[in-house]
Formats: C-alpha cells, sequence, structure tokens
C-alpha cells in the first residue's frame, strides 16, 4: 500500500527556522522598480474575476450600491498601478491550467496540464480506486497503460475533513511505468518548474494558500518550492471556524448549509469565512509569521492565495435561502449575492494593504491582482444546460467512444481507438449531433487545428476539443448557472493589475496572456525570467511598461 504524503494542512513549513527579521535578511537581495528597492511579491488570484466585474465594481454601475463603486481597495490600487483590460488566460480555462500559467509561465502545450481530472496513456492507474472512480490496477514496469487522473480532493485521505485528513494518500495516486511504478504527485505531473522555485533557489522565502491538498503542484517538479503550502479542503464538510478572526464564523453564518452533504461552495456566505483562512494566513505572513501564526520565519518573498468566493457568487443558486448569483445582463451588472461576494474580497485585500502598511513594507512589496480563470456565460439569456434545461440535447461523450471526458463549457475527449478511421468516426458524429450537442454554432477542434495550440504527441493531450455555443454548460443538474474551463472570451477574460506606490496609474489596452505574470514577477524580484522552463520553450515575456 501506499503512504502518507502531508501538505501545508498538515504541516507548518517543516525545516524552517526562525529569523530575527524579514526573509530578505536571509540573503535574498530582491529588486528595483523605478528605482526603489522591491523584496517581494504579493500574488492574488480572484478566481472567476472578469476584467469587465473590475471595470464596474471600479466605477460603479446603476443599481449596485447606489452606483458607487464597490471594490475601493482595488480601485485606490489602481491608482498606482498598471491595469491590463485585455489579458486571457490559456486554453482550457480551468483552474489548474490556469495557475500553472500564472506560476511558471507556461500553457497546456508544455506543462502538460489540461484539467485537474484528466487522462494520461502512459501513466498506470493508482492502488486503489479513489471516492468518485477512478479504478485502481496494476503497474508494470516499462509497460505504458493508460489511466485517468484525479488531482481534486479525491487524492485525500478524507475530503469530507478541512484538512484532507492529513493530506494526499498516495494509494490514490497515479504511478509511472516508465519510472520503476513510481508515484506521480502533482507536482512531478506538471513539466515545468515555477516562480517559487527560482525564488527559493535564490535565497528567499515563498509561501502559497489555495484550495485542495492537490495545489502541491505549486511546488513545481523540485517538490521543495513553497516553503509554507496551506491548502484547505474547499469542497470539506463546513464546520465552524473558530480560529477565524476576520469574520464571525463561529458558529458559520449559513446554517442551511452545513449538513454532510454540503461543501463551502454551497454558500454565498460560508464561502467567504473558507475564504478567511486563508487571508488570515496571508496576514500572519506579512507580520512575519508562517501561515499559523505561531512561528516567526520572516516575511515571504513571494506569497500569495486565491479567493474562491467570487467564483461562487457569480454561478451558484442557492435554493434552501432562495437567493441567486450571477449577473442581471450582458454588461455584468451584478446580482446582491455577486455584488457581495466582490465587496468581500475587496474588503479582504484591504486588510492585506492594510498589514503591509502597518508593518512598514508596503513600498517594497508589489500586489499583483488576477484570475485562474473567468466564467461562462455572463449574459444568463444565453444559458443552455445541456441536458439539464433540454433533455433531448446531450453531452458530446454520449456519441463518441472515449476513455475520459472532461465536460463544462467545453468538452476534451480522449478517445479508445486513436487511429485516423477513430478519429474521423468520432468526428463525424459530433458534426452530426452539432444540434443535439449545442454546438451548432461552435467549434470542433482535432488533428493540425489542435496541433496548433497542443503538443498532440504529449500523452496527455485530448483527441478532440468541442467548443459549443457561448452559454452551453455540460451539466445535468441546475445548482449552477455558469462554469468555466473553455474557450469563451467570458471564460478567458480577467483581470490583470500590477500595483505599488512608486507607479503612476496607466492602462493598457492591448492583449497580454496571464502566462506573462511569471516572468513578469521573477523580473520585479531580480530574478532572471529565462529560469523559467515554461518562458523558455514559449518565449514568454514581462507584462509591458515594467
Amino acid at each position: 500500500m501506499g503512504g502518507k504524503f502531508l501538505t501545508g494542512v498538515a504541516l507548518c513549513a517543516l525545516g524552517a527556522s526562525a529569523l530575527a527579521g524579514d526573509a530578505s535578511a536571509a540573503g535574498f537581495t530582491g529588486g528595483k522598480l523605478n528605482g526603489q528597492p522591491i523584496e517581494r511579491v504579493l500574488l492574488i488570484s480572484i478566481d472567476g474575476m472578469h476584467a469587465l466585474d473590475f471595470a464596474n465594481c471600479a466605477s460603479g454601475v446603476a443599481g449596485v450600491n447606489g452606483g458607487a463603486p464597490y471594490c475601493p481597495n482595488l480601485a485606490a490600487l489602481a491608482k498606482t498601478g498598471f491595469n491590463y483590460t485585455q489579458a486571457m488566460t490559456p486554453k482550457p480555462s480551468d483552474s489548474f491550467p490556469g495557475l500553472v500559467a500564472l506560476i511558471s509561465g507556461a500553457s497546456p502545450h508544455t506543462s502538460g496540464t489540461f484539467y485537474d481530472v484528466s487522462y494520461d496513456r502512459v501513466l498506470a492507474p493508482p492502488i486503489k480506486t479513489t471516492p468518485y472512480g477512478i479504478p485502481g490496477g496494476v503497474c508494470k514496469v516499462g509497460v505504458a497503460a493508460g489511466t485517468q487522473i484525479g488531482f481534486d480532493e479525491e487524492i485525500d485521505f478524507d475530503y469530507t475533513k478541512l484538512n484532507g485528513g492529513g493530506g494526499i494518500d498516495t494509494d490514490y495516486l497515479p504511478r509511472d511505468p516508465m519510472n520503476g511504478c513510481a508515484f506521480v504527485y502533482p507536482h512531478t505531473y506538471i513539466k515545468v518548474n515555477t516562480i517559487f522555485e527560482v525564488v527559493k533557489q535564490a535565497g528567499g522565502r515563498t509561501a502559497w494558500s489555495d484550495k485542495h491538498p492537490s495545489y502541491d503542484f505549486t511546488n513545481g517538479a523540485s517538490g521543495t518550492g513553497v516553503d509554507d503550502l496551506y491548502s484547505p479542503e474547499i469542497n470539506s464538510i463546513p464546520v465552524n471556524l473558530p480560529q477565524v478572526t476576520t469574520k464571525a464564523c463561529n458558529p458559520l453564518p449559513d446554517q442551511t448549509a452545513v449538513s454532510n452533504s454540503n461543501a463551502w461552495t454551497d454558500s454565498f456566505q460560508n464561502i467567504q469565512c473558507y475564504d478567511s483562512l486563508k487571508v488570515q494566513a496571508i496576514i500572519n505572513e506579512i507580520n512575519g509569521y508562517d501561515h499559523t501564526g505561531t512561528t516567526h520565519v520572516g516575511t515571504p518573498n513571494l506569497f500569495g492565495m486565491n479567493f474562491q468566493t467570487v467564483s461562487v457568487g457569480e454561478k451558484l443558486l442557492e435554493t434552501s435561502i432562495n437567493t441567486n448569483g450571477g449577473y442581471a445582463d450582458a454588461q455584468g451588472t451584478p446580482s446582491a449575492a455577486l455584488a457581495n461576494e466582490i465587496s468581500f474580497t475587496d474588503s479582504a485585500i484591504g486588510s492585506m494593504i492594510s498589514a503591509l502598511k502597518a508593518k512598514g513594507k508596503l513600498e517594497k512589496t508589489v500586489i499583483i491582482v488576477t484570475a485562474k480563470h473567468g466564467q461562462s456565460p455572463i449574459d444568463r439569456t444565453r444559458l443552455l444546460r445541456i441536458p439539464a434545461d433540454d433533455s433531448a440535447k446531450q453531452p458530446p461523450s454520449a456519441f463518441v467512444n472515449n476513455v475520459q471526458a472532461d465536460e463544462d463549457d467545453i468538452s476534451m475527449l480522449w478517445l479508445k481507438d486513436r487511429s485516423a478511421s477513430g478519429l474521423a468516426t468520432a468526428v463525424s458524429a459530433l458534426q452530426a449531433n452539432a444540434t443535439t450537442i449545442g454546438a451548432n454554432a461552435g467549434e470542433i477542434f482535432y488533428g493540425p487545428s489542435l496541433g496548433l495550440m497542443f503538443n498532440t504527441s504529449d500523452t496527455r493531450t485530448p483527441d478532440i476539443v468541442v467548443a459549443p455555443n457561448v452559454g452551453v454548460v455540460y451539466t445535468g443538474g441546475k445548482k449552477k448557472d455558469a462554469e468555466h474551463g473553455g474557450w469563451a472570451n467570458d471564460d478567458r477574460s480577467v483581470m490583470l493589475l500590477v500595483s505599488n506606490p512608486t507607479l503612476t496609474a496607466k492602462t493598457f489596452a492591448g492583449p497580454v496572456a496571464t502566462q506573462q505574470v511569471a516572468p513578469t514577477i521573477l523580473s520585479i524580484l531580480g530574478q532572471d525570467p529565462t529560469a523559467l522552463i515554461g518562458v523558455r520553450k514559449e518565449g514568454v515575456k514581462p507584462l509591458s511598461g515594467l
């Protein structure tokens, strides 16, 4: 049987020694911006936050908050920052490839990461069948097997627990038959290194907070890039959080969503408590401690977190309290629930700014606010959940002989028969049922068209990608009215703001990619961006103006 792999949820910065001062005293020299020494970068991903959401909340929209801005702290950052209004995430726009791009500069073409759940044609199955049904099996050294890959909560010891039951259970990990059947951790799965590794190798301290223990992949291929990784399980059963001091979370504010069948994402209010755990971790780190606030280790030179609150606000239909998230119109006017989630996130970021000011660290900190992904559709009149809204329609996987299908508001298909005739048969079936799968105005990518974006010789690359009509979401339920993962503008257009008190406000309207965040961070911190494999292989440049 496999063993235990404990994440930052269970271990508090093992091996870190307490420092007398900031982490920069340990030998990290940092960089400069406009002649000002820069010691650290705080990277924040507001998952789901469109460029349009930021434009609306910073200037105000009719019918929300009396027409006044409802993200004053983000708006204030923009007054000393560069705002990139045409920032796009990689394809597909899922959390896994989205964050990999931000921290490595690599798209799925180079990183080999397409979704948190995907497929590899060489790797062997886990020892045990996972809680979500990835079959366990055997691994024979030197023999390619093929297996589904599950790097979500299903690799936790117990995903119903906030700490994942103690981290990653290796019995649920795929194995590599070409490497002695070694377990494949998330950090060994990605094929690139990360900014955390580069900064740590230069003598800096690093920290990150995210939503699953599987975000171990932030460590990079070395497995050691993040000194302090904190990853409370977002799909665990909600519990009271007496440790949260920035918000009343003991008891949780929404008692309609705390049963054994609930997760943190089932409630507009409880998700704020979940995110507050990570906000508190950031403030502890700003104050020079580890994420628990108990061990003095110095403020990280590179740290950050993701917010889930806005993503939940964009798509949740919380029937228990008769409240819907999402948008009121195509111009992005938020519902009351979504506006509240944006305001909460803004206030939380304000508390981080206040902590930096209180410690005299704001001037030497660059704050980057962006998102792993957007959410689609903004215009709810376009929403069509297949088959939930029309039982006569079916997702593409219903017409294709496949071994794996990732279907949210896109469909990525790995075929059983990958021969030329097998591919042709599958594509013909999809084209013949274009209306049924909601793709009569969409696109089907395969063969050369897919090869322009992805490495089709990679054992992980899907055989077919169906980008359906805008607004189509493949789901049998009506709990959500939006999703991400697809290639539409709403999926990929995200806010991107780089702020520091030395900067004069400027707006860049030209197209940029979130992949450019990684080399930008290294440049700001005085490191060589080409130390990143993804940057070298894909020719990614730092953001304009910096």
